[in-house]
């Protein structure tokens, strides 16, 4: 039994000390937010008024029109909208073939390729950038590039430069693996008896039971590209292909921040991924709990 200076704890207060504590964690995670929603709605003048107002006297949506008004939200959006959604649609299909074949199939180099696959997780984003920029931009017949990949600009300041690095990322292919990897494997080889294609087995037997891991993936992989500020701006350099995260960059201009709208946009931007959480939410936990069950 756990003891204070020696005292037994009874149930009921180590229960008490665990809620406490918990609710006390909840509430400075959740401080931060609920200052951003604070300031969307403030006055100027009331934004840094000290004391800190946590209960606002005076409610605007001035921000709220401002931050719509400053840049194109309404393109940003679909770009981002765009961008993030054929993101999941690739990683999705690409993610879960390739974690089907490594679950299911057995082919000679199955686990070097895993591990490379694994250690390829380990490499920070922000090494592969540069040579990512130079494949982009040096990519043979497009965007003007001749058979050597010179004369042209590539992919550079497209769409598809955005969406294709990340078309099948590692952590799609490994997540959708381990999800493989609970499934049985008496219906692939009842599936051969009878005929039925490699993909065909995929697609009409294995790929309906993973609905779970495929919302979960969906949740992870749509916010990545919806969040995905650097590398769109590395990317692209036509106003009109930005981004809601590059637009938001607009409120801060001459070292100095506009909190009220930025805090509006931000808000905002942040309503396609709790919809979109809140719609899958039930298969969320139930992928969570069996994509980690099998190594």
């Amino acid at each position: 039994m756990e003891t204070i200076g020696g005292t037994p704890l009874s149930k009921g207060l180590k229960k008490t000390i665990y809620y406490a504590g918990s609710a006390l964690i909840a509430i400075v995670m959740f401080l931060p937010f609920y200052w951003s929603v604070l300031t969307s709605f403030k006055p100027d003048e009331h934004i840094f008024a000290m004391p800190i107002q946590w209960l606002p006297t005076d409610i605007t949506f001035e921000h709220y029109k401002k931050a719509f008004t400053t840049v194109p939200f309404g393109l940003y959006f679909w770009n981002s909208f765009v961008l993030a959604a054929a993101g999941v649609l690739f990683n999705l299909f690409l993610g879960s073939l390739a974690g089907y074949a490594f679950a299911k199939l057995k082919f000679k180099l199955s686990q070097p390729l895993f591990r490379v696959l694994l250690a390829a997780m380990m490499i920070p984003g922000i090494v592969t950038m540069i040579p990512s920029v130079y494949v982009l931009q040096h990519l043979p017949l497009f965007g003007g590039n001749d058979l050597l990949g010179s004369g042209g600009h590539g992919l550079m300041n497209s769409f598809w430069g955005i969406i294709l690095p990340g078309a099948s990322g590692t952590f799609a292919v490994f997540f959708m693996r381990q999800f493989f990897l609970t499934l049985p494997t008496d219906m692939l080889e009842m599936a051969r008896i009878e005929g039925c294609g490699e993909f065909m087995i995929f697609w009409k037997i294995y790929l309906p039971l993973t609905k779970p891991a495929l919302a979960t993936l969906g949740i992870f992989t749509f916010q990545a590209g919806w969040n995905s500020f650097l590398w769109p701006m590395i990317v692209l350099n036509d106003p009109a292909k930005a981004t809601v995260q590059m637009g938001l960059q607009a409120f801060s201009y001459n070292f100095q921040t506009d909190f009220g709208p930025m805090m509006a946009g931000a808000l905002v931007a942040i309503l396609p991924i709790l919809i979109l959480f809140l719609l899958l939410q039930r298969y969320f936990v139930q992928g969570i709990a069996f994509s980690g069950i099998k190594g």
